[in-house]
């Protein structure tokens, strides 16, 4: 049988099977412990980067149904599960996990110990890791029983750094999207959806409530949005350290003297927060999953959520027009800001959560009330 490895660069080896690609890859390891969706995780812009590893035991039962994907391509730098479903079974089922993880280039491993793996990230915080399957998997086996080579092998696993994240998963051009029409009085209304990686759910959130969407490119100006005439401004989600987009953070500056209200998702929520004076900090091993349990300080409701994010705003530097509404039930961290001085808000979490949980879609009706009393 084939054997893989992933290799962590704390030195820890794990051996397994190899699925999907063949070949040798080094990425930030994490995990994420949705239950379902792993459709969505895959094809999520956010994950760009990362070796991404499955908490729940198997994967790939219900197959792959392009209908649920949340873009055109899949962004993991690699793909870690216990067990891989080889015949899945779904009435929606185009075909098997493992063809398109291989059809895709994205190399994977199975069959490894995935909740020892998990423990150690969350004691050890995220770290740098290499899959190697095939002939690399025999290259890489023989470099690990030199105690030089495994060294220098483990010093190119620190070295590895995301760059250009944003840039590398954002739309090429400008789209305007046909709004569907189902009776709701958002009709007529323009929003303009920032591109940092935006998930296709968004987009469909928007649509579905009669609202226009055009999505532009993360390179747009604020002068270039503000001729587009919309309503409302979104701020995607995407993958990367926030503060790395110092010139995207300038134009979101510009477009908080419009007076347009602005709704930022994810990174579309750091980054306004940058742009308004807060800071941002790297966590230990961040939030990826969906049953990340939140608290909205307003009513003192507690909504689980979906999340995927390794950064987050810290809570004593919001400046004195930003208010804290919602907070990590697991450690305090910000969720989500209200703005006093500009018509906006935002949220590290995903209310357009394809796959669940559902608890705080109604932000999108907020959105557009706020776009409505403007």
């Amino acid at each position: 049988m084939e054997e893989a490895y992933l290799i962590l660069a704390d030195g820890t080896v794990f051996a397994g099977t190899p699925v999907g690609a063949r070949g040798s890859v080094i990425g930030e390891t994490v995990f994420t412990t949705g239950m379902t969706g792993y459709l969505e995780t895959l094809t999520d812009p956010s994950y760009f980067g990362q070796i991404v590893t499955q908490t729940f035991p198997l994967v790939g039962n219900y197959g792959v149904i392009p209908e649920d994907f949340e873009s055109g391509n899949s962004w993991v730098r690699g793909y870690v599960v216990r067990e891989l479903c080889d015949h899945p079974s779904n009435f929606r089922c185009a075909g098997g996990l493992h063809d398109f993880l291989a059809e895709r280039h994205i190399i994977g491993i199975a069959g490894i110990d995935t909740r020892r793996l998990t423990k150690l990230l969350r004691e050890a915080g995220v770290m740098n890791g290499m899959i190697a399957s095939g002939r690399d998997a025999e290259t890489v086996a023989a470099r690990l029983s030199s105690p030089a080579e495994k060294e220098t092998l483990l010093a190119d696993i620190r070295a590895y750094t995301i760059k250009d994240a944003v840039r590398s998963v954002q739309t090429a051009q400008t789209v305007q999207a046909v709004p569907q029409q189902r009776g709701q009085s958002g009709a007529q209304k323009r929003i303009v959806l920032f591109d940092f990686g935006a998930k296709a759910n968004i987009r469909r959130e928007l649509e579905k409530r009669g609202l226009s969407v055009i999505v532009v490119p993360c390179d747009t100006t604020a002068e270039t949005i503000r001729a587009l005439a919309p309503d409302g401004i979104m701020l995607s989600n995407g993958p990367g350290d926030p503060a790395d987009n110092a010139d995207i953070i300038a134009e979101i500056r510009k477009l908080c003297e419009t007076g347009i209200p602005l709704f930022g998702i994810c990174l579309g929520h750091q980054m306004l927060a940058l742009a308004r004076g807060a800071r941002t900090v790297k966590l230990t091993y961040g939030h990826r999953g969906a049953n990340q349990p939140v608290k909205d300080k307003k009513t003192g409701r507690v909504l689980i959520t979906s999340q995927n994010h390794g950064y987050a705003v810290e809570n004593d530097s919001l400046p004195p027009t930003a208010t804290l509404r919602f907070v990590n039930m697991n450690d305090g961290t910000c969720e989500g800001i209200e703005y006093t001085d500009i018509p906006a808000f935002s949220v590290q979490f995903h209310p357009e959560a394809c796959g669940g949980p559902h608890d705080t879609n109604y932000l999108f009706d907020t959105f557009l009330e706020m776009i409505r009393c403007h």
